[in-house]
């Protein structure tokens, strides 16, 4: 990637190569402008407008490709049809979990973006090439991701445009804000198969709680006490892989909402739908079975690539919907 002089940056600014917002919070010094990005291991300075990027976290991949970010180089499989282009643009680099070190490395990036499940791999990467980890994760999730955007925006010289979707994704909350407002509790369950797990509002998609104030259908459990090691690892576990439930559990919550994500069809696995898994006495006699309150995400964009922009603007516009239409 080629240095930048102030001069240089200046008369970029001109050409319209990198937009007012994205250069106000560029930095140069006497050879080559860098930006401050906050990452989940701490503020980074990098080198503003790389030319070469791979991306190996689906949020990032979703939000870069909103700023039409160009992707140099993506995990062999996404799971989400609407980067369906980028995948096909780029070259692939192994899987979420095993990135290809080779392939990475014969692409001589001039950035590499890990996240959520690639996290483990930034160490190593950074051999590489310069690496971030731009995991979003916990309660300050519509923040974190926010900051993601912005932080994208000003790197990549797409500043107005990242300014364009936050506000855009703002009104989107506020709407949907005002269409759950009064309508009673919700309960989350994700369905593999005949499994069904329920999310919290700690847990990684609590986030549709608390950003949208729904309130939570949950039965109340005995408190962990202070230093017990025990509950706090299974209230860990329970905020990264839902809490094991069975069918009375829902009855016994009995929630005027149901949001459903279903993730054997989030990863592509052909085993018992969720609408299948869910259709038995226990959760028909619900009130959100008996009102059609039941609201099917699209799983793939809020499992595989929550945090995005694009990934969470849709599950806005989906509760919303679903809120619209139910009893």
């Amino acid at each position: 990637m080629a240095k930048w002089t102030r001069l240089q940056l200046a008369a970029a600014l001109m050409l319209g190569l990198v937009g007012p917002a994205a250069a106000d919070q560029i930095t140069t010094d006497t050879d080559r402008a860098t930006v401050p990005v906050m990452t989940a291991l701490g503020m980074r300075e990098l080198p503003a407008l790389p030319q070469k990027i791979v991306v190996l976290d689906i949020a990032a991949a979703d939000t870069l490709a909103a700023l039409e970010v160009p992707i140099a180089g993506l995990p062999s499989r996404l799971y989400v049809d609407y980067l369906n282009k980028q995948q096909a643009e780029a070259a692939p680099m192994g899987t979420l979990f095993e990135p290809d070190f080779e392939a990475i490395a014969g692409l001589a990036p001039d950035l590499i973006v890990a996240g959520g499940r690639s996290s483990r791999q930034v160490e190593a990467l950074s051999e590489i090439a310069p690496t971030i980890d731009m995991t979003i994760w916990g309660a300050s999730h519509v923040d974190l991701a926010l900051s993601r955007l912005r932080s994208y925006g000003a790197l990549m010289g797409r500043g107005e445009a990242a300014t364009a979707l936050e506000t855009a994704f703002l009104a989107k909350l506020e709407a949907t804000r005002a269409a759950v407002d009064g309508r009673g509790r919700a309960l989350i369950v994700m369905t593999n198969g005949p499994k069904v797990t329920t999310y919290g509002a700690q847990s990684r998609f609590g986030w549709l709680h608390g950003a949208l104030n729904l309130p939570e259908a949950v039965i109340e459990q005995p408190e962990a006490t202070s230093g017990d090691e025990a509950q706090t690892a299974k209230a860990a576990e329970a905020a990264t892989h839902g809490e094991a439930i069975s069918f009375e559990y829902i009855a016994q919550a009995n929630p005027d909402w149901l949001i459903v994500i279903d993730r054997a069809s989030a990863i592509g696995q052909d085993n018992q739908a969720a609408a299948a898994t869910l259709d038995n006495a226990l959760v028909t006699g619900t009130e959100a079975w008996k009102k059609g309150q039941i609201i099917y995400l699209d799983s793939a964009a809020i499992y595989i690539a929550g945090g995005g922009i694009q990934s969470m603007t849709a599950t806005l516009e989906q509760i919303r919907a679903g809120f619209a239409v139910g009893g």
